[in-house]
């Protein structure tokens, strides 16, 4: 291929890559204001694009295909929801990998899906699975910074701040995930506490990383009650009392 054709492709590429995106970011308006019918049309015409291109990216398709799945949850069309979150999960982990919290929507939306046609086991297994990804994602940032406040300074002498790792639309996407499963363990803790635990645990990073300590002091209180109601075991409630015990420290830090 020669210089002139390479530079063709490229913006040939960048203007596939700008017309998808505008079409799939309509659909998403277009959807969150309840405009279901519009939000199709505009997804279709994203699928129209990326069906004639052969330079589509995995994460476009995962998009693509995610967006497709909620237009059919709206409309409660499930056959083809979970058609187009298996492609959504397929393609995100092509991209990203099988447990890349980036592919974890699509298990969440899919989790969904089961929960509501009373397939509870296969939601129970989605959800774990969507908890455990983001517990591992957020307990890695947790024991940099957990390690980096025990030493209270970073290499460059300042101190460390919070950070998720995320911009704000990932933060928003986690915490709603994460409350939703919560809800969903909540109603059912007499049986599992310890699944309710574990969501609560990943709600304290969350809000811990995203620097708002009373939320995290919040969720992490809550799951030291459920362990000494349901009389866990002490190696589970010592881990929550560090918790709260670093959260505190960070909200009253000495002077």
């Amino acid at each position: 291929m020669s210089a002139l054709d390479s530079t063709a492709h490229f913006h040939a590429l960048l203007q596939f890559r700008g017309r998808t995106a505008t079409w799939l970011a309509a659909a998403a308006a277009a959807a969150g204001l309840g405009r279901i019918i519009q939000a199709e049309e505009y997804l279709f015409q994203a699928q129209w694009t990326v069906l004639k291109s052969t330079d589509c990216s995995n994460a476009t398709h995962s998009l693509l295909h995610r967006n497709l799945g909620l237009l059919y949850i709206a409309k409660k069309n499930y056959e083809e929801a979970r058609y187009h979150l298996a492609n959504d999960i397929y393609f995100a982990s092509c991209a990203f990998g099988t447990e890349d919290i980036r592919t974890s929507g699509g298990y969440f939306h899919l989790a969904n899906i089961f929960y509501d046609l009373k397939k509870l086991d296969l939601a129970d297994t989605l959800y774990t699975k969507v908890s455990e990804i983001w517990d591992a994602y957020l307990n890695n940032h947790y024991q940099v910074l957990s390690q980096a406040h025990t030493q209270q300074m970073d290499l460059l002498g300042k101190l460390f701040e919070n950070d998720t790792g995320l911009d704000e639309a990932q933060e928003a996407e986690a915490i709603r995930i994460l409350t939703s499963i919560l809800k969903i363990r909540e109603s059912t803790a007499d049986k599992a506490p310890q699944k309710t635990i574990f969501v609560l645990k990943i709600l304290v990073m969350l809000y811990y990383l995203m620097m708002n300590s009373s939320k995290a002091q919040e969720y992490g209180m809550r799951a030291l009650n459920l362990a000494e109601e349901q009389q866990l075991d002490v190696h589970e409630q010592s881990t929550i009392r560090e918790l709260l015990s670093l959260i505190s420290t960070e909200d009253h830090p000495n002077t």
